[in-house]
């Protein structure tokens, strides 16, 4: 089922494109939620019109790509975002996000794929890179600011940011850095890791086990016993 993208979602596509779906995935996941709408030939039409539009505002040459990257220069975009204590966002600020923003500030059309940084997941202070035009780049100042709040100084958020990996690192499992360490088997004196040891114990247990009824059932049994 081909559907128009109202959002980004991952792994799927970005806001603006038509995809194909499966069905069910689109009516009970990506129309509830408003990710999506069904891709009828009216409403890809009317996309391509405001594509169209948008485009004459595109530099085609290096001196419109000047003329564009002087005014991005001088440019600070601005997006509040709502964000937990330790300054991650609920959600994230994405190439889209940025690009749209371009356009209803400026009436500047940048692709998204010129727009060179992964998604914003914290608050913050950056510069995006811009790629205008071939050998024509641009840097753009973009705050990513809490809801309702300002940006703290540039101590604070990084205070803020090694509180939060402390936090993730102290809720890692102990015993993971213990995983795949190696260790000699006391039995047959092979080198295991310490899962596989875990797991062929038992299998070691039953073979000596077997070995005991074996020697206990012989004539010579008890003395084998002795001698071993």
């Amino acid at each position: 089922m081909d559907v128009i993208l109202l959002a980004d979602v991952e792994k799927v596509g970005l806001r603006g494109e038509v995809v194909s779906v499966a069905r069910g995935y689109a009516r009970n996941y990506l129309v509830p939620r408003k990710l999506a709408e069904p891709a009828t030939a009216g409403r890809i039409a009317e996309l391509k019109k405001i594509d169209d539009q948008r485009a004459r505002h595109e530099a085609r040459t290096v001196e419109q790509a000047q003329e564009i990257a002087d005014v991005l220069r001088k440019t600070v975009l601005r997006f509040d975002v709502r964000s937990g204590p330790t300054g991650a966002l609920f959600g994230s600020v994405t190439t889209t996000d940025i690009a749209d923003e371009l356009w209803r500030s400026r009436k500047i059309r940048i692709d998204r794929k010129k727009i060179g940084t992964d998604s914003l997941k914290r608050i913050g202070r950056y510069a995006i890179p811009i790629q205008v035009f071939e050998d024509v780049s641009v840097e753009v100042k973009t705050l990513v600011v809490p809801e309702g709040g300002e940006l703290p100084p540039v101590e604070e958020l990084a205070a803020m940011e090694a509180a939060e990996a402390e936090a993730k690192a102290a809720a890692e499992p102990d015993q993971e850095g213990r995983t795949g360490e190696v260790i000699e088997d006391q039995v047959t004196g092979e080198q295991v890791t310490e899962v596989e040891a875990s797991v062929e114990a038992p299998a070691v247990e039953t073979a000596e086990l077997e070995r005991s009824l074996e020697a206990d059932a012989s004539p010579e049994g008890e003395s084998s016993g002795l001698n071993r």
